[in-house]
This record gives structure tokens, sequence and C-alpha cells, in this order.
């Protein structure tokens, strides 16, 4: 499972309460550029429509060598789930203040996959909160450090 692009601000934005596994319908020269790197998916949010999930806001760089058909960058895109999951998936998120957030995208068996969260938003004093105890933990195990070096 190598990650080729991730999501590092979902982790600090939301409380991740239902994690899934989900296709992506990508046209060639998509996949051409995801395996050169050239994506990102910050600012990407998934939304349930007409029963099917699709993918907004995931910017795939056109690729270098296409031609004049090359891919729209930011255009959506339709993930494949079970239509158990997408249930279950648009009864998490009708709750007020959750959004189905794509954690990364990776490689598994030669296909692209991407990794979905239904999460809800953090306000400004979770998101301290969370600073605060890293830092904590942090500082502990500083000490542990300096009292196994200052026994040794």
């Amino acid at each position: 499972m190598a990650d080729i692009v991730s999501n590092p601000t979902a982790k600090r934005d939301y409380h991740l309460l239902e994690i899934y596994e989900a296709g992506i319908v990508l046209r060639g020269t998509e996949v051409k550029s995801l395996r050169a790197g050239r994506g990102q998916i910050r600012d990407a949010f998934a939304r349930v429509e007409n029963g099917e999930l699709w993918l907004y806001n995931a910017h795939i760089d056109e690729y270098a060598f296409g031609n004049r058909q090359n891919h729209d960058p930011k255009a959506r895109r339709k993930l494949l789930l079970h239509k158990s999951e997408i249930r279950k998936i648009t009864e998490t998120a009708s709750v007020k203040g959750h959004a189905i957030v794509p954690l990364g995208l990776y490689w598994q068996k030669g296909l692209i996959k991407v990794t979905l969260a239904v999460g809800k938003g953090k306000v400004q004093y979770d998101k301290r909160e969370d600073l605060k105890r890293r830092e904590a933990e942090r500082q502990l195990k500083r000490a542990q450090m300096h009292r196994l070096k200052a026994t040794s």
C-alpha cells in the first residue's frame, strides 16, 4: 500500500468517525499524472448525489505528455462503493456538522483507491486541546529519555 497523495489537514480539522475504502473512476492521463505524484486532495470533499458518491476539488495535474484530450484537473470524480456503504455514509454525513473527507489516495494491486472518512468538524478549542495533549506527550518522552541517559 504505497501512498500517492495524503490529506494532512483532515485529522487536524475533523474528528474522524468512520473510515471507508473506495475505488475511483479515472481516465488514463489522470492515472499517469498520479503515478508521477502530481496531485493533491487538501481541499477535496465528497458528496452523495442521486445514490452515487462523487469526489470534488481533488486536483490532479494535467499529464505533461498528454494531447489535446487531456483531462480537466478539477473535474468531479465518481467513487465506487457498495450501495449499502453509500447508504451508511449518507445517514452519518446527513447530521449537521459532518462531512465526507478524503484522507488519501494509494495503490492497491495496480488500482488507485481512496480512503474516505466521515468526520465531525472540530472547533477551535478542540484543536487547542489536541496541541496541549501532544506537547505534554513530547515533554513526557523527553523526560523519560533524560532519565534513561542519566542511569546509563
